[in-house]
């Protein structure tokens, strides 16, 4: 696979694979030791597992998550562009492991914002397919296939 822009694996290198380690012992029970996943599977089978998870957090179980989760829909989105930014710092950095670990930071606040605005993951991976069908990669539309819908639940804390 050639690089794009410093982006992707050398000639002739394989792609890196991302696996979660081992579970961390404070939370012995709450995670799985994924040894041999596809990327491609791990990664939408761990986002989906994030989303279907939330609904069963408790301040107890998942103090930070409960938290987020009972903030509002600004804060929660406030995070999304905090972690996008410290993505985009690691990468002028050239700093891969920090690529890697803010990725998953704003993946993690991603699924959170979906999950506050009633957004399943489907739906996202859905116009990701039908971006591929019609333009040949999910890239980003022309500004003239945005369409705008309303979110089907919104916090009734939006603002603060």
């Amino acid at each position: 696979m050639a690089t794009v822009q410093g982006i992707g694996a050398p000639e002739g290198a394989a792609a890196p694979t991302l696996v979660p380690e081992a579970a961390n012992p404070s939370v012995a029970g709450t995670r799985l030791n994924f040894r041999r996943h596809s990327t491609a599977l791990a990664g939408t089978n761990e986002l989906d597992r994030l989303y279907r998870s939330l609904a069963d957090v408790t301040a107890e179980s998942h103090p930070r998550t409960a938290k987020l989760l009972a903030s509002s829909t600004r804060k929660v989105a406030q995070k999304v562009f905090e972690e996008s930014g410290e993505v985009a710092l690691e990468a002028m950095a050239s700093k891969c492991h920090g690529i890697v670990r803010e990725s998953a930071d704003l993946l993690y606040h991603l699924v959170i914002l979906w999950y506050r605005a009633g957004i399943h993951p489907d739906q996202v991976w859905s116009e990701m397919c039908a971006r591929a069908d019609e333009f040949g990669i999910a890239e980003k539309p022309p500004k003239e296939h945005h369409r705008e819908h309303a979110c089907p639940r919104q916090s009734k804390s939006n603002e603060a």
